[in-house]
C-alpha cells in the first residue's frame, strides 16, 4: 500500500506545560531537516497537537522511514490515510478498502479503536468503534474481532482531517535535539565514547566532539576511524563540529617527565583541561565521555575523581554503571560498533604504562605535575593548531 501521509507520534513531550509548542515546534524543524536527506518532496506541519509529514509522490518510503527513525523525540511513525470528512458511508468505504489492501490475508482478528477529536462530528467514539467493526465484518466474513489480543489494531482519528491507520513503526523516542543545550564529547575509537554521545543526544543536547591525535603514534586511519563514528553518531545527533587535537607532544612531554605509573591520570587530565577550553570557546555547557566504572585504570573511582579535579563543567558519563556487552549492545543498535573494533589504536593505547596507578593520590599527581613547566606553552600550541572538520 501507498502511504503519503504518516502521522508522527511523540511521548515524552506530551507531558510539558507551557512551553510544551517550544519542543514541538523543535521537533517539526528536525524532521523537516532530515527529510531533506531523502528523495522526494516533504512537508512538515503541527495540527492540534498532532505531527504530520506529507509525502509528494514520488519517493522513496524505506528511507523516509529510515530518516524519521533516526530524528530524537519521535516515539512512533504511522503511516497512515488521511481524509476529508465527507460522511459516515464514505469512511466505511475507505476503511473497508484500507483493510483489504493491507491484509490480502483475512485470516486475522481486529479492534477498532476510534478518537473523535471533532466533537461537532455527529457520532461519539463508540458508535464509530461499532460500526466500522460491523463494516469490516460484513465485507470480510473470515475477519474476526478480538478486543482483548486482536492481530490488528485499526486506529480512527476524527479531527479536521480524519486519519486511519494500523502501523506503528518505533521511533527512536527522546527529546528533539537542540532543546537541551550543548556539550562536547571526547571521542575516542573505542566503543564507549559513541555510544555515550548519542545517549546524550538522545535527551535533545547538540553535541560536538574533541579527539586527540598523535602522530606518528596514532595513524591518519585512526583519525579517519573517528571521523567515521562521528558521521554515524551525527545521523542521530545532527552536526558535529570534530576538533582535533595534536596531542603528541604533550604526550611525550608528560612520558619524559612523570612517573609512569601515572601517566594515564596525568594524560586524562591534560585532555580534560583540553576539552573543557575547547568546549567554552565553542558554547558547551558540560563534557560527555565514555567511561565505565572500573573498566581500566583510567576509570576506577579515585582515578575519576582525580579526573574530574581539573574541570569546572560539568561532567557527564551516561554509561558510567552499564557492563561492556551493555555499551556493545547499543553500539550495535546504532551501527557504530563494526568501526569501533577496527584495529586502529588511538592515542589512549598507545602510551600506556606496565602497572598504572589504579587509586591516585590527587595530591602526589598535583605534585607531579608542577615538573611539567612547559606544559601551559604546549596547551596553546595545541588549542591554536586544533583542525575542525563539520561533518553533518
Amino acid at each position: 500500500m501507498e502511504f503519503q501521509s504518516f502521522l508522527i507520534k511523540y511521548s515524552e513531550i506530551g507531558i510539558k506545560g507551557k512551553n510544551r509548542y517550544v519542543f514541538e515546534d523543535k521537533l517539526v524543524s528536525q524532521i523537516a531537516r532530515k527529510l531533506k536527506t531523502v528523495e522526494g518532496q516533504f512537508s512538515v506541519s503541527k495540527v492540534s497537537g498532532r505531527i504530520y509529514v506529507q509525502a509528494e509522490a514520488p519517493y522513496d518510503y524505506d528511507e523516509t522511514i529510515d530518516a524519521l527513525q533516526h530524528v530524537f523525540g519521535i516515539a512512533g511513525i504511522c503511516p497512515q490515510v488521511q481524509l476529508p470528512d465527507e460522511g459516515f458511508e464514505e469512511l466505511k468505504r475507505q476503511v473497508v478498502a484500507y483493510m483489504d489492501e493491507m491484509y490480502p490475508d483475512k485470516n486475522i482478528t481486529f479492534k477498532v479503536i476510534a478518537r473523535r477529536a471533532n466533537k461537532h462530528y455527529p457520532i461519539d467514539s463508540n458508535e464509530i468503534n461499532a460500526r466500522l467493526g460491523e463494516a469490516i465484518l460484513d465485507a470480510f466474513p473470515e475477519i474476526r474481532v478480538d478486543v482483548h489480543h486482536p492481530d490488528v489494531y485499526l486506529y480512527v482519528e476524527v479531527r479536521e482531517m480524519i486519519n486511519i491507520y494500523s502501523q506503528i513503526i518505533p521511533g527512536p523516542g527522546g527529546m528533539p535535539v537542540g532543546t537541551g543545550g550543548r556539550a562536547m564529547l571526547l571521542l575516542s575509537g573505542g566503543i564507549d565514547s559513541p555510544v555515550a554521545g548519542w545517549m546524550v543526544s538522545k535527551r535533545g543536547v547538540a553535541i560536538d566532539a574533541v579527539y586527540f591525535h598523535a602522530p606518528p603514534y596514532t595513524s591518519e586511519r585512526a583519525k579517519q576511524k573517528v571521523v567515521d563514528l562521528a558521521r554515524l553518531v551525527s545521523k542521530y545527533s545532527g552536526q558535529i563540529q570534530l576538533h582535533v587535537v595534536n596531542f603528541t607532544e604533550i604526550q611525550l612531554y608528560i612520558y619524559e617527565t612523570c612517573p609512569h605509573e601515572e601517566l594515564t591520570i596525568i594524560m586524562r587530565r591534560y585532555m580534560m583541561r583540553i576539552a573543557e577550553k575547547l568546549a567554552e570557546k565553542n558554547g558547551c555547557q558540560a563534557l560527555i565521555t565514555g567511561e565505565s566504572i572500573g573498566q581500566v585504570a583510567s576509570q576506577t573511582l579515585q582515578s575519576l575523581a582525580a579526573t574530574n579535579e581539573v574541570c569546572t563543567l560539568p561532567v557527564f558519563r551516561p554509561v558510567i554503571a552499564f557492563d561492556k556487552q551493555e555499551i556493545v549492545d547499543i553500539a550495535l543498535k546504532i551501527n557504530t560498533y563494526e568501526t569501533s573494533i577496527q584495529p586502529y589504536e588511538d592515542c589512549c593505547t598507545i602510551f600506556v604504562a606496565k602497572h598504572p596507578v589504579t587509586k591516585p593520590n590527587r595530591k602526589i599527581i598535583r605534585k607531579s605535575e608542577t615538573k611539567l613547566t612547559k606544559i601551559d606553552e604546549m596547551v596553546e600550541t595545541a588549542m591554536k593548531t586544533v583542525e575542525t572538520i563539520v561533518i553533518d
